[in-house]
């Protein structure tokens, strides 16, 4: 199990779960390809970070995917919902 991780290949495998989370995400409920993408991406990318600190990566192979994925991450929460509404702005009370 430490070759595992010491070697990367547990973050391989969580990336195939992700790759098959984003063909089920367009085949079976209908998202288009960019809209999957971009709700997947900065997770992918920050496991590209971890795998690189795992193997022992120079650090701007850590350090750049997983800052990259800040952008990314901030895009899709400004991105519209897949049923192509859009998230409602939150109310601010005042006491």
């Amino acid at each position: 199990m430490a070759a595992l991780f010491a070697s990367g290949h547990a973050v391989d495998i969580v990336l195939a779960v992700i790759a098959a989370e984003f063909a089920l995400l367009i085949a079976y409920f209908g998202w288009s390809p960019g809209r999957a993408l971009l709700r997947l991406l900065p997770g992918a990318l920050m496991l590209l970070g971890l795998r690189a600190a795992l193997i022992g990566a120079h650090w701007i192979w850590i350090a750049l995917p997983v800052t990259s994925s800040l952008p990314i991450h901030l895009l899709d929460l400004r991105a519209e919902r897949p049923d192509g509404t859009r998230r409602p702005a939150r109310s601010i009370r005042s006491s």
